[in-house]
């Protein structure tokens, strides 16, 4: 067997059995990959909070003929706000269902999971309003895949948000976030990518349809 060590985050995890737990990683050196965890299910197991989704960190892994399988974690971050929060719940989550989206075994993925990382951390700063975080996230996710479409000049979004959209594409994913727009602009980018999502996602995304139904009650 094969020992492997990669840098990832837990895009989601369930049960196998009665003590085992299936989870997903989006990683640096392997894109997306399934690895089981022995025992994460126990009280007490070394695995009960490290393989939770949202956990950033080191995963050491080992190869056996048909699956990895969980040996060490080291964690750099928990994201601790997300379990507590449930508006930050359902954006962090819907991140991470677009990354499970677009992530791919054996892909590089090196650039989206910078982007879901620092969006992440972004969405943690509650300077940041969270629909900001939002519209960036699905700018550059899309971007990445090379599927964002050229906004036609007909449309209704000033010359400061068409900038914007220029500076996220030409942006490395921890520089995306790094800019302002008055709120009448940004609301008219926000309801041009709303269309663009709909547009390019062959799939709903159950988090989202929480984040709307939050904003309406």
């Amino acid at each position: 067997m094969n020992d492997l060590t990669v840098t990832g985050i837990v895009l989601k995890a369930e049960p196998i059995g009665e003590y085992d737990r299936r989870v997903v990683l989006l990683t640096k050196e392997k894109g997306k990959i399934s690895v089981f965890a022995r025992g994460a299910l126990r009280p007490n197991n070394r695995f009960v909070a490290s393989t939770n989704p949202f956990v950033f960190g080191n995963f050491e892994l080992y190869a056996g003929p048909n699956s990895y399988s969980l040996s060490k974690v080291e964690v750099k971050d928990y994201f601790e706000s997300f379990r507590t929060n449930l508006d930050l719940t359902f954006y962090a989550t819907y991140f991470l269902e677009i990354a499970d989206y677009y992530g791919r075994e054996n892909a590089d993925n090196i650039g989206l999971m910078r982007l879901l990382y620092v969006a992440l951390t972004k969405l943690s700063d509650e300077s940041i309003p969270n629909d900001f975080v939002k519209t960036v996230f699905e700018m550059k996710a899309i971007m990445l895949e090379g599927e964002f479409p050229e906004i036609s000049p007909s449309a209704d979004l000033p010359e400061s948000g068409r900038k914007a959209v220029t500076y996220v594409y030409q942006s490395k994913p921890a520089n995306a976030f790094s800019f302002k727009l008055s709120d009448e602009t940004f609301e008219k980018l926000e309801q041009q990518v709303d269309i663009i999502c709909k547009n390019t996602f062959e799939r709903e995304f159950n988090s989202l349809a929480m984040i709307q139904f939050a904003k309406q009650t």
